[in-house]
């Protein structure tokens, strides 16, 4: 059987993106873990650390899906390296303010301008559509991308957790900035495969009105619940076992899970429907999250995470294939961004409060955060996959509603 992955790097330009959109895309997950690990060894506060890497994941959650209207309306190479500046001025802002001892409200604005950072793996996957729209290969292209958000997660935050503490806390962050720099010039470089530029009709609205994104977008939310939990938990949970590197064998081994299993994922022709895919993913996202609960070393976590992981990717594939077809052309990047954006909101969300269960209980307390947030995947799950047909085309300007369907979602995926 022929590799469908091959194909892929034969389509002309995609070497050249794929890797671009690797190196820049290595920022998000070192930048997160690098702040916890940075103040957890200077300021001592599990809670601080927490609450200043959630400022930087929610205010990236938030300001990505505006970032990617604006590429969608002018262009990627006109918005990403403004957004690309302001993120890597907020990093300068935030080490300074670690190096020379600063009231912790400046942490909290570099955290903020750090969020400015655009979401490449957004504007990688328009690439693609914009090349296999309307072909099989797209759905592989989609795994490949989920798998290499996956790699970035294997390879990004024992990197940033490894430099912080092998040699001074503030190299995490700092290399982030570096990689989201030449991964974003560098991909900024490449017009030959940068998405057409399409005026939107007057008055065109947010794809955050249309039910079916808000829906998916709810779920990746709860989705990056989870997996803040298990960032904060494991590093947590490393430190009081004595052993603060071995958090990256954790971290890595949940990412590795996602990786095999999108590739598995993206390799098969399934005849299942869509929506019914999104709730075989969520209920097994929810299941395998139990295990967190019985962990008593780090290898008893590492393997946990590990199955925690191998249904994340293939369900975030899928949410990904339901939103290529329910948004207008013209509006793709954004309505992926709103995904990518509810899964690092999550990510914040599920910091801030592992990190209070952490202070207050314990490390392994802290992983209930993420059974409460697995019992929502399964509830949202089942809502977004109830209706079996998702609307496709552009919310009419005069009532901000869909306009009526083109196609549905209840092909196999």
């Amino acid at each position: 059987m022929a590799n469908p992955y091959r194909a892929l790097f034969e389509v002309p330009g995609a070497k050249a993106f794929i890797v671009a959109g690797l190196i820049g895309r290595l920022a998000l997950p070192m930048m997160g873990i690098g702040i916890i690990t940075l103040l957890a060894q200077l300021r001592g506060s599990y809670t601080l650390a927490g609450a200043v890497s959630g400022t930087f994941v929610l205010t990236y959650a938030l300001l990505s899906p505006q970032i990617s209207k604006g590429v969608d309306r002018l262009g990627q190479d006109r918005v990403l390296p403004v957004a690309t500046v302001i993120s890597v001025t907020g990093v300068a802002i935030l080490l300074l303010a670690t190096w020379w001892p600063a009231p912790d409200w400046t942490l909290f604005l570099g955290a903020w301008l750090t969020g400015f950072m655009p979401s490449l793996p957004a504007m990688v996957r328009a690439r693609w559509t914009t090349l296999l729209r309307g072909q099989q290969r797209l759905q592989t292209a989609y795994a490949l991308e989920t798998v290499l958000d996956e790699m970035s997660f294997i390879a990004g935050p024992p990197l940033a957790v490894g430099l912080s503490v092998m040699t001074f806390a503030q190299a995490g962050p700092l290399a982030a900035a570096v990689l989201l720099a030449i991964g974003t010039g560098w991909l900024v470089c490449q017009r030959a495969t940068q998405p057409a530029v399409t005026a939107p009709a007057p008055g065109t609205r947010s794809v955050l009105r249309l039910a079916c994104v808000r829906r998916l977008a709810l779920l990746t939310v709860a989705m990056g619940v989870i997996v803040g939990t298990v960032d904060i938990g494991s590093v947590a949970f490393a430190e009081h076992a004595g052993q603060p590197a071995g958090a990256s064998l954790v971290l890595s081994a949940y990412a590795l899970g996602a990786c095999l299993a999108g590739l598995l994922f993206g390799a098969v022709q399934w005849q299942i429907p869509l929506h019914r895919l999104l709730v075989l993913g969520g209920l097994a996202t929810a299941a395998t999250t139990l295990p967190l609960l019985w962990v008593f070393n780090l290898w008893t976590l590492a393997a946990a995470v590990f199955v925690a992981g191998l249904c994340f990717a293939p369900t975030l594939i899928v949410a990904m294939s339901q939103v290529e077809r329910s948004v207008p052309e013209h509006q793709l990047t954004e309505g992926m961004t709103w995904l990518l954006a509810g899964l690092n909101a999550g990510v914040a969300l599920g910091a801030v409060l592992a990190g209070q269960v952490v202070d207050a209980e314990g490390a392994q307390a802290g992983f209930k955060v993420a059974l409460g947030a697995a019992v929502a995947v399964l509830l949202l799950s089942v809502w977004a996959g109830w209706r079996p047909s998702v609307q496709t085309s552009a919310i009419t300007p005069s009532t901000g509603q869909p306009a009526p369907a083109s196609h549905t979602d209840s092909r196999g995926a």
